[in-house]
């Protein structure tokens, strides 16, 4: 196992400047200014990465509150180091890392929501090395790269790749930020908006806090657009805008059969089997097109526009073939992002009797599923769970609200319990002609020299939809990284690349006109 490189000192600027060879100034235009970025990214790729390598070091699940505050205090002193005003908001758990850095004579605010924690780790899933180790590969381990040493002239190929937990999700956008502020100061300009940063530390845990920190915090959040730096880019890998993303909630459904496991020879044609009745009740759910047939589901909804229709159409179309499946469920003709920009209800696991090894010759006493049900504006969460409510009623069942009894045994054929603990969230949608949000997006153009690929809504969920709902700043995603990255799960990583053409974009934003 290669070591870690030697962690580089908190004030990573200082080290920077005084390494580097000055850079000549922007002479005109954003693609000369974005250059001297480039250049100068170029040449302190061994720093940068350093820097990126000490936050990855630092474990970062949620509930290790130890961890988690040594990541907020790094987070806090990587910000001030810039000159950025920073400090803690504490939530009584994991805090929350603020910053602001006024820019004298903007009339622009643009606040950069991200997250520091991670998803949870199994570490004999990594291959070689330990979640909480950065390691390098030459490419990618899917396609069979090894651990190499870190290169002690710290020079990078773009292919090469980091492998950690949040390598991708979510700390290197965090670090191309702070070193997009480094890289402009270089190249002697500076951000033409002010710019605040909203750093969470349970978002992967489920976001406890957020909601009530916004509100509690509105005038300290104030902005005119929210960025939020998360996600992989778009396959092409040109720059990518997404101005929506679904919400969420979700339920389990218990279906109850006898009280007890039954001999499948004794009882079975006999007594009910839940397992049975539940894959029927699924199926009264959904068309063989993916089609929700629960009534009302759709009621809500606010329809794309002829704008976000043709956005999403002039998006490279995914191929079938590459998921492993030959046809999508809406037929041949579906797009990926065009079909999870609506409402979805998705069986996200099941579970009755025994399989395998264990399996045994019953009637099964009850059986289970669990559904997540996706939300676009203006559907609201609780409402979703009562329509499926209905439906599951209308298909003759008795709902119960805890295992039944004997008595509700005898009284009902069909009984089932729907447990929806989380509240979940709305979905949210930035009208792609916002005006903020479009000032943006040229200038990632002008300073990338191409243009951005408009994805008007994500399919997944993010917490950042709080920020509309309780202090009506509108929500723009950036996402950098690579789309092949293993989010969440093992093996973990990040495209160099990626990394560095990510501190170019995110320059680009902070020079918005």
């Amino acid at each position: 196992m290669q070591k870690t490189p030697a962690l580089v000192a908190p004030s990573i600027l200082a080290v920077l400047l005084a390494g580097a060879a000055p850079l000549p100034l922007a002479a005109q235009g954003a693609r000369a200014e974005a250059e001297a970025v480039a250049a100068w990214v170029e040449a302190n790729q061994r720093a940068l990465v350093d820097e990126l390598v000490e936050l990855l070091s630092i474990p970062n699940v949620a509930a290790d509150l130890e961890n988690i505050r040594r990541n907020a205090d790094w987070l806090v002193s990587a910000l001030e180091s810039r000159g950025v005003k920073a400090r803690l908001l504490e939530t009584g758990a994991q805090p929350m890392v603020y910053g602001e850095l006024m820019t004298p004579g903007a009339t622009t605010t643009i606040l950069f929501y991200s997250h520091y924690d991670g998803q949870p780790v199994d570490p004999s899933a990594w291959v070689g090395h330990d979640p909480w180790v950065p390691v390098l590969r030459w490419g990618s381990l899917a396609r069979g790269a090894s651990i190499i040493p870190w290169p002690a002239d710290g020079r990078y190929e773009d292919d090469w790749r980091i492998y950690a937990r949040s390598a991708s999700d979510d700390k290197s956008p965090i670090v191309m930020l702070l070193a997009a502020l480094d890289a402009l100061r270089a190249a002697g300009s500076s951000p033409t908006v002010n710019v605040k940063f909203l750093l969470e530390g349970d978002e992967e845990a489920g976001s406890a806090h957020i909601r009530r920190l916004i509100r509690d915090n509105r005038r300290l959040l104030a902005a005119d657009l929210v960025i939020m730096a998360d996600g992989p880019e778009h396959p092409s890998g040109r720059p990518t805008l997404v101005y929506g993303a679904r919400g969420i909630t979700s339920a389990r459904v218990i279906v109850y059969g006898p009280e007890r496991p039954l001999h499948s020879g004794h009882f079975g044609n006999w007594a009910p089997n839940p397992a049975q009745r539940l894959a029927a009740l699924l199926a009264s759910m959904k068309a063989p097109d993916g089609r929700v047939l629960i009534d009302g589901f759709y009621d809500d909804v606010v329809p794309l526009t002829a704008e976000e229709t043709a956005a999403f159409r002039a998006i490279p179309a995914d191929a079938p073939a590459d998921y492993g499946f030959a046809e999508p469920e809406g037929g041949p003709g579906s797009l990926r992002l065009e079909a999870t920009a609506a409402p979805s209800l998705n069986v996200r696991g099941m579970a009755a009797g025994w399989i395998g090894e264990s399996v045994r010759t019953i009637v099964p006493d009850s059986a289970v599923a669990e559904i997540d049900l996706r939300l676009v504006p203006d559907i609201e969460p609780a409402e979703q769970v009562e329509r499926l409510l209905r439906h599951i009623r209308g298909q003759g069942y008795h709902l119960v609200d805890a295992s039944p009894t004997a008595e509700e045994r005898a009284a009902h054929p069909y009984l089932a319990r729907v447990i929806s603990r989380e509240s979940g969230y709305p979905g949210m949608r930035t009208p792609l002609a916002h005006p903020v949000a479009a000032r943006v997006a040229r200038a990632i153009a002008a300073y990338t020299g191409q243009e951005p690929v408009r994805i008007p809504m994500l399919g997944g969920s993010v917490p950042a939809v709080w920020f509309p709902v309780e202090a009506g700043i509108p929500v723009l995603l950036i996402p950098t990284v690579n789309p092949d990255n293993n989010q969440h799960s093992p093996n973990e990583n990040l495209r160099l690349g990626n990394f560095f053409d990510g501190i170019v974009t995110f320059a680009g934003v902070l020079r918005t006109p």
